[in-house]
């Protein structure tokens, strides 16, 4: 299929700004089966619904929307993955409902991972058997392993920066893997870095997160590059989502509630992320070829975007101001951000135009 606009190839498809379009979402609010009723911020009562109209346009181009049945065309007998945190997850639920929209008979869509010992792993997927293809979500938080370490006769626990997580034999023949790594390394262990990060037999007493960070990344960027075949696989990062908590964190009365409209002053917005600019260096000095899912920026509009109270549908008014103290400033609502994600992840792909996506 023959896209209308093909200036978006040499495009800057992440320098742009957010419009209204009454046309979006790609799926009705409360429609899909398989969003997590945390991100399903429709059903557990949210009063506006703006948040599902928004379009991301780039300053230079036009991009075209994402039609699922051209999409699953071209994915044909292949496997997509996310590999990563909960962000991901949102981002695969995403393009698992995007999918499922487009399908005339939804009996045709399965859920692999309904079956316990998938899910036990931290495997999730939808197989459309109509185009014998799946997308599928590995559960990744680090990308690096999670291990222990004894010191003086007690275990505690470790980040391994120099060993990949035990998942990767679930994705590495996928054709397309989505990666993505951030959120976590800001939680308190990680972020503190003391007596938490393990490189062969030795644990650094202490080691600054964004080093530790940039190690991890080098271990995934030496996996993919001893274990992809980059004629085969396309490789792709989506960078890091930047969160809208005011007055806190997660965990300490951070807030975003009652946040209806993005952000439209450019002065309001934070600094590009270094994790990310540790991403950009490590992803240059690799010999497989990797594309970059730049939405730092876009999202850092989106304040509107996340699910805040509205993670689940409360009984009383009690227990929805008791919930004004635990808000989700982090992942986002679906329909929503994530849309748009996926929007950019399929025209990043026809850009490369590997394959089936030539254009």
């Amino acid at each position: 299929m023959r896209m209308q606009n093909g200036s978006y190839k040499n495009c800057d498809i992440y320098d742009g700004k957010w419009v209204l379009d009454d046309s979006k979402p790609y799926y009705p609010t409360g429609s899909c089966p398989y969003i997590d009723r945390d991100f399903d911020c429709h059903l557990n009562g949210r009063p506006d619904s703006e948040y599902v109209k928004w379009k991301w346009q780039p300053n230079g181009c036009v991009i075209p929307s994402l039609n699922g049945t051209d999409f699953l065309e071209r994915l044909r007998g292949k496997r997509l993955v996310f590999v990563g945190d909960s962000l991901n997850r949102n981002m695969w639920e995403s393009m698992a409902c995007i999918l499922w929209q487009s399908i005339r008979n939804k009996k045709r869509v399965y859920e692999i991972s309904g079956r316990r010992e998938f899910k036990k792993k931290g495997f999730y997927a939808f197989r459309f058997e109509d185009y014998n293809c799946s997308v599928d979500f590995v559960s990744s938080p680090f990308l690096v392993r999670e291990s222990t370490f004894r010191v003086r006769n007690e275990t505690i626990e470790t980040l391994r920066l120099d060993l990949m997580d035990r998942t990767t034999s679930m994705y590495h023949d996928a054709d397309i893997i989505v990666f993505n790594t951030g959120h976590w390394w800001t939680h308190e262990k990680t972020s503190r870095g003391e007596d938490y990060y393990q490189e062969g037999n030795y644990m650094h007493p202490r080691l600054k997160v964004l080093d530790a960070y940039e190690r991890a990344l080098m271990t995934w960027a030496r996996w993919i590059d001893q274990n992809i075949d980059g004629n085969k696989t396309q490789v792709l990062f989506r960078g890091y989502s930047i969160t809208h908590f005011s007055d806190g964190q997660w965990n300490s009365s951070g807030q975003c509630h009652k946040e209806s409209e993005p952000i439209y002053n450019e002065t309001y917005l934070g600094n590009y992320p270094s994790k990310m600019r540790a991403l950009e260096y490590v992803v240059q000095e690799m010999k497989t070829p990797v594309i970059y899912l730049n939405i730092s920026r876009l999202i850092d509009y989106r304040k509107d975007g996340h699910p805040s109270i509205y993670r689940m549908e409360y009984k009383t008014e009690a227990e929805r101001i008791n919930a004004e103290q635990y808000q989700d400033c982090s992942h986002c609502c679906l329909p929503g951000v994530p849309d748009t994600w996926n929007e950019l992840l399929h025209v990043s792909l026809l850009k490369a135009g590997k394959d089936t996506w030539k254009i």
